[in-house]
């Protein structure tokens, strides 16, 4: 991921444990990059969440320290939902082999995946003694009972071991069946009539098996655990008994058992306790990612948070919306649990172990991985080996150069030397040939600058005759055009700290010093990346409109822009009783007024009983945004003159406070960092709108214009007393002066960096020196006369003598 977006902030949500069940895989086959790979990918995250406490464990090879878990997820219901609409219990028992009439008591426990008999099943054999004894173990139940333990893997070592406890346990014949966690689960669990969770584990959530089996309607019977007597009402949702108590377990089987059927109690237990799995996590979830949110995200000032987590109570799942994106995933999620299938996303597993196949660099890494694991480990000899390997190389190549030096060289026919010069002729012209952007460019009345500051924008960017890119980082230029590097027209972009408090403010800056260099149009023009990533960018049929506009109204200060407020990302929306300084609040940690008003009255010096706030209209109308819009060029220069003299003193306002590393105009961390760019993006409007230039709004689809603010309306509203060109250039000329005479009202002082620095004195200065060097001239001049009618003016002898 690339600059802009390094610093999004990115939450990974894992549902499954395809991957954690093939890295094992990975490293039998010493696939130690493809590892790296996958560790990167998680250590990229802010969080990975899984929705079960066990998947952490499966995951500790890929741990950066960012695991979090968030338990309650709705992934068992939708499983449980869809595989009933696929299946019947009727045909599944057919398939493996049990009688409609048979009583199957499905036993569970751990999820995960074992090679021998877990001893937490061990365990619990212990406590099912009595129960298998009297329904398995002889036919005075009269009814056939089979006891199928759903754990480990499809082994045949597992198999047979439970064959032995049956064995020894003098059980009827076929009355245990083992199955693997990685065969069809679902399958398993619908055609059971009653599930008993039998593991002896204190698990830290909620058994995801149970809650499958809940979710299939299935009676369960467990343990009286803390986490299961969260959820489950004992009597209501499921049969709860005392751990480690076999007669209280063989009790509470037999309630749920009537004449080798259902009872009409265990129907009642499975109806509630599937209408309980179905929002039995739901609040506990949504505080979970609502907390999860406000951690990670670190929320600007414009979000309104709809409430606190803490009054998220009594929430149900809204299984209307998740519909439809169940009909999407109902056939990859048929199964999470088995061999070889997975989730919807897990794909890129499988394409990753593919391409590692198909690799033959990666084969013969392993191999010598493998073969000599020691050998790739440079030892200190080795280096100084290759030290001297190289000296000596070196000591070769200068003896070399030495004696071509000292040959005599044949310097070919005189056609080989014309083609050489020809050839050399070309390439010089090549190199110096201006971009194909720039020669469409000449004789174009606008030129909009499109500013990004990292190769994560280029996508967003336009390309043509009408626009040209402005990198705010040198090293994160696009290739192969001709785009402006504001660092090097600004050498204080090169800091960090201003280039991201003045953002594309600094672009500007960077134009507007020494504009003849790079800009000789009429018109200029200014578009943020952002504006194409949130689609209020202008469309081919706005940029005819906006060209047209242009050719044919040359004249007049007019200020077009597309990219307004109300659009801006839903800063605005449609609310109307949202003004421009309230708006500018909600931007600026509701500390707009404040900075604007303290800054506007240090700048011309204003007394504290006199108002500093300029005037903006309350109603209706557009302003500009995202720093999209186009003007003539000499206002271009007067809007940068009069923004330099007012960052400048924002900037000497916050250097000045009680913690000048601290921003008062964000309350998020990104906000802090890019300090002054959001009250700088609104500049624009305080300034066109006070200093009585027309504001025209095109759309940016449709290309309609309409003039927002009409100068008329103005009148008896505007400050233009503060913003006349003639009081403009004057404090500039002393702001120059001072900083010419090494006279800084702070340090470092921002003003002098953002610009050119110049005044009358700097002109006579200029004007003083070619003067001295002229007159210096002519002296030497006189002097070099002088001394040859002296002397006389001899030639100097052929040979030097």
């Amino acid at each position: 991921m690339q600059e802009p977006f390094c610093s999004v902030p990115l939450i990974w949500i894992i549902q499954e444990d395809t991957l954690a069940s093939r890295l094992q895989l990975y490293e039998d086959k010493g696939w130690d990059r493809l590892i790296s790979n996958w560790k990167n990918a998680f250590k990229r995250a802010g969080v990975v969440v899984f929705p079960e406490f066990s998947f952490p464990m499966l995951y500790s090879v890929l741990d950066t320290g960012n695991f979090f878990v968030i338990p309650g997820s709705p992934i068992d219901v939708w499983a449980a939902e869809s595989y009933s609409k696929t299946h019947s219990k009727s045909q599944l028992r057919k398939e493996n082999g049990f009688d409609t009439d048979d009583m199957l008591v499905l036993i569970v426990g751990s999820s995960f995946f074992y090679n021998e008999l877990a001893w937490d099943y061990a365990l619990a054999m212990h406590d099912l003694e009595p129960l298998l004894l009297k329904y398995a173990g002889s036919d005075e139940a009269g009814f056939t009972s089979k006891f199928i333990f759903l754990c480990g893997n499809s082994s045949k070592d597992y198999s047979d071991a439970l064959q032995d406890v049956a064995t020894r346990l003098r059980l009827n014949e076929q009355s245990v069946k083992h199955y693997g966690i990685n065969s069809d689960v679902n399958g398993i669990i619908l055609m059971a009539d009653i599930v008993l969770y039998g593991s002896s584990q204190d698990e830290q959530g909620f058994p995801p098996l149970l809650t499958r089996a809940m979710s299939f309607g299935i009676p369960v019977i467990a343990p009286d655990k803390p986490v299961i007597r969260k959820y489950v009402v004992d009597g209501v949702h499921g049969v709860l008994f005392p751990k480690n108590d076999p007669e209280a377990l063989k009790n509470a089987f037999s309630l749920l058992i009537s004449e080798g059927k259902l009872s009409r109690f265990a129907h009642s237990v499975a109806s509630s306790g599937r209408l309980r799995a179905k929002n039995m996590f739901a609040e506990e979830c949504i505080i979970g990612y609502a907390k999860l949110l406000e951690y990670v995200f670190d929320f600007p000032s414009d979000v309104l948070l709809p409430s606190r987590p803490s009054q998220l109570n009594n929430s149900i799942w809204e299984w209307s919306l998740f519909r439809m994106e169940l009909d999407q995933i109902s056939s990859n999620t048929e199964n999470l649990y088995r061999e070889g299938s997975s989730g919807p996303n897990s794909g890129i597993v499988y394409d990753l172990e593919e391409a590692m196949l198909n690799d033959p660099t990666s084969s013969n890494e392993t191999q010598d991985h493998s073969e000599n694991p020691g050998e790739d480990i440079p030892t200190i000899l080795d280096w100084d080996i290759l030290d001297e390997m190289e000296s000596s190389e070196e000591v070769d190549r200068l003896e070399r150069e030495e004696i071509e030096e000292r040959m005599e060289k044949n310097i070919g026919e005189w056609d080989d030397i014309y083609r050489i010069a020809r050839k050399s002729e070309k390439l010089r012209f090549e190199v110096n040939e201006r971009d194909e952007g720039e020669l469409e460019r000449t004789g174009q009345p606008i030129c909009i600058y499109e500013i990004y500051s990292g190769a994560g924008g280029w996508p967003f960017l336009h390309h043509g005759s009408l626009y040209r890119g402005l990198s705010l980082s040198t090293r994160s230029r696009r290739l192969s055009s001709d785009d402006v590097d504001a660092v090097g027209r600004l050498p204080i972009l090169n800091d960090t700290y201003y280039r991201d408090i003045l953002c594309e403010i600094g672009g500007m800056f960077s134009i507007a010093n020494g504009i003849d260099d790079i800009h000789k149009g009429p018109w200029i023009g200014f578009q943020s990346w952002r504006a194409a990533g949130r689609k209020v960018s202008l469309s081919k049929k706005a940029e005819e409109v906006l060209e047209k506009t242009i050719q044919e109204n040359s004249k007049g200060d007019v200020v077009y822009f597309w990219a307004c407020l109300d659009m801006d990302g839903g800063i605005v929306g449609n609310n109307d009783l949202l003004t421009f300084w309230s708006t500018c609040d909600i931007m600026n940690a509701g500390r707009c007024r404040t900075a604007f008003e303290d800054a506007f009255r240090r700048l011309y010096g204003l007394p504290s009983n006199v108002e500093a706030l300029p005037p903006m209209p309350e109603g209706g109308g557009h302003w500009l945004a995202l720093h999209s819009w186009a003007m003539p060029t000499p206002s271009f220069l007067e809007f940068i003159m009069f923004s330099r003299m007012f960052v400048d003193s924002l900037h000497s306002l916050h250097i000045n406070t009680s913690k000048p590393s601290d921003c008062l105009l964000g309350f998020s961390a990104p906000e802090k960092k890019h300090c002054y760019c959001r009250l700088m993006e609104l500049l624009v409007n305080v300034w066109a709108y006070h200093s009585a230039r027309k504001m025209v709004y095109i759309d940016p689809h449709s290309g309609l214009l309409k003039e927002q603010h009409p100068v008329e309306q103005r009148k008896g509203f505007m400050w233009a007393k503060y913003f006349d060109i003639t009081l403009l250039k004057s404090m500039d000329e002393d702001l120059a002066e001072a900083a010419d005479d090494y006279d800084h009202p702070y340090k470092p002082w921002l003003w002098p960096l953002t610009g050119e620095v110049f005044w009358q004195g700097v002109y006579e200065r200029e004007r003083e020196e070619r003067y001295r060097l002229k007159m210096d001239k002519k002296r030497k001049t006189k002097e070099k006369l002088l001394d040859r009618l002296k002397h006389g003016y001899r030639q100097k002898t052929l040979g030097g003598g």
